[in-house]
């Protein structure tokens, strides 16, 4: 793969293309082996050239946000990791609402922030979500009781043979953690969210309410990839892996937080093996004492080492 450098950082810029990556710089549970190429993505003119080229090549292509849900294998990622990092926003107020135009790279902690200073309420859950818009559509990220399928009004993608196309909220297949983008070779260039014109003051203090809320409830001290495992209809997975007397439970430095029972917390040096052997004994001890099965809510990427 010697012979695509030059030409990954004609495209991309030299300060933009990394090669032997480690992933564990990339991810917000601090884990991952190296990717063969990082490369950071600004422009849509740039990422149509490099997944030209992947096609070309026949480059295996990877696409990340801020790596807040990921999980990198030991032995890393091959061949291309796209970061998009697209981070512009339009705004425009119509009679029925304020429609927020965002670029897939921009984080939602940065959306309430807009919101606040343009009062549109309806967008404050998006403060207590890690991660990009891009990885938010992807996964229909949710909290507090609302979901990104609530706010979505469209989303501009680009398939990976360059394409551009325009997806409607039904076209979305929005699911509990889940949409068609999971299933589609496509990636997200932007989205239009809708909201209301509100009072800044009660934006603020609701965004300030999830903000305390989630400090006292989750490990923020400790890397991690957010909430764990997926709740499922008629029961909530964290509940059931504290029934089970599992929190602190821990394999090498991957540990079931003791604060919140569906987080899975860094203490340091964890391994992707050790947060994956650390999830497949919950998972037994679940499926022993009530037969239930439960499934991961963090995206599990790369090779084992």
């Amino acid at each position: 793969m010697e012979d695509f450098e030059k030409q990954l950082q004609d495209i991309a810029g030299k300060k933009n293309v990394f090669k032997n990556e480690p992933m564990s710089k990339h991810t917000s549970f601090k884990i991952g082996g190296k990717a063969d190429y990082f490369i950071i993505i600004n422009d849509i003119d740039a990422l149509k050239l490099i997944l030209e080229l992947a096609s070309s090549k026949k480059v295996p292509i990877t696409i990340i946000g801020n790596g807040t849900n990921l999980l990198v294998k030991d032995g890393g990622i091959r061949g291309f990791v796209i970061k998009i990092n697209l981070k512009n926003f339009k705004i425009k107020r119509n009679s029925d609402g304020i429609y927020l135009t965002v670029e897939s790279g921009m984080s939602l902690a940065t959306i309430a922030t807009i919101a606040i200073k343009e009062e549109i309420s309806g967008l404050e859950f998006l403060s207590g979500i890690p991660g990009t818009v891009g990885g938010a559509i992807r996964m229909n990220a949710g909290a507090y009781g609302s979901e990104m399928k609530d706010v979505t009004v469209k989303t501009r993608i680009m398939t990976y043979d360059g394409k551009i196309k325009i997806l409607d909220l039904k076209e979305h297949e929005f699911e509990y953690r889940n949409s068609i983008l999971s299933k589609m070779k496509a990636i997200v260039i932007d989205t239009t969210i809708k909201g209301q014109k509100g009072s800044k003051v009660d934006i603020e203090n609701k965004i300030k309410e999830y903000s305390i809320s989630r400090k006292e409830k989750q490990p923020l001290e400790y890397p991690n990839a957010g909430s764990t495992f997926k709740r499922k209809e008629g029961f909530v997975t964290a509940k059931l892996i504290d029934e089970c007397g599992l929190k602190g439970y821990s394999v090498g430095d991957a540990e079931i937080s003791t604060k919140h029972a569906g987080f899975v917390i860094n203490k340091g040096k964890a391994t992707a093996s050790d947060v994956l052997n650390l999830v497949k004994h919950v998972k037994n001890e679940i499926k022993n004492k009530f037969d239930l099965d439960i499934e991961l809510e963090i995206l599990v990427l790369g090779d084992d080492k």
